[in-house]
């Protein structure tokens, strides 16, 4: 039978939110708007690609935004980041195992809003790159999640090169609700990591199975 695991990646893979948390502040401290406190990070704005973010954290202050502003606020906070994450980036325990034993069952994906050099630089410090047979990333979709698109772009590339996998035999690892949402909305099964949020918040978003650890995941990926 053949299998596909579609990764998320912040949160997942790499331990990275309080990265993100923190450039986001860097850009918008430096431009003369508050900071984001921790809380409200994980609360309102965890689960949005760059654009998202920044387009809510915004309007939230009451601050008109466009294109040309937002865009120029993830150029920035891209430089940041990758200045960050080559000194700071924390890899999840078992993140490479479970890629990798993913990768002998079926095709991997990365769905993720970060930004594709983000996930390269990520997935090569696990070391696991030439595990992932695609990645959609920000630059792909136009809605960040919870809408579906990314994991109906994932779906689409499955399809035209893997067209004998069955959408009951893809599995989606996520972290975030909006991810979860995400994931369902375009009729996929879930498996949640509590590594952002706790298990109780995860259940109420109906994923199939819940671990409190990536770990405990690899034994059932490795089965396929």
């Amino acid at each position: 039978m053949s299998f596909a695991t579609f990764f998320d990646f912040n949160g997942v893979l790499v331990d990275d939110e309080h990265l993100h948390q923190q450039c986001f502040n860097d850009v918008l401290v430096a431009r003369g708007h508050a900071a984001v406190t921790e809380a409200l990070y994980n609360e309102r704005y965890l689960g949005f690609d760059d654009r998202g973010a920044f387009t809510a954290m915004l309007s939230d202050a009451g601050v008109l935004t466009n294109d040309a502003l937002i865009t120029a606020l993830i150029a920035e906070k891209a430089v940041m980041y990758e200045r960050r994450a080559r000194a700071e980036l924390r890899l999840f325990d078992g993140a490479a195992d479970a890629v990798r034993a993913a990768a002998t069952a079926g095709p991997v994906v990365v769905v993720s809003g970060a930004l594709r050099a983000e996930i390269e630089l990520g997935l090569a410090a696990l070391d696991v790159r030439a595990s992932v047979a695609h990645i959609v990333a920000a630059e792909d979709v136009l809605r960040c999640k919870p809408d579906p698109e990314g994991y109906l772009l994932a779906l689409g590339w499955l399809r035209a090169g893997h067209s004998t996998v069955r959408r009951e035999d893809i599995v989606v690892i996520e972290d975030s609700l909006a991810g979860i949402d995400s994931a369902r909305a375009a009729g996929l099964p879930v498996w949640a990591v509590a590594h952002s949020y706790p298990e109780s918040a995860l259940r109420e978003h109906g994923p199939a199975v819940i671990e409190r650890e990536l770990r405990a995941l690899v034994g059932r990926l490795a089965r396929g």
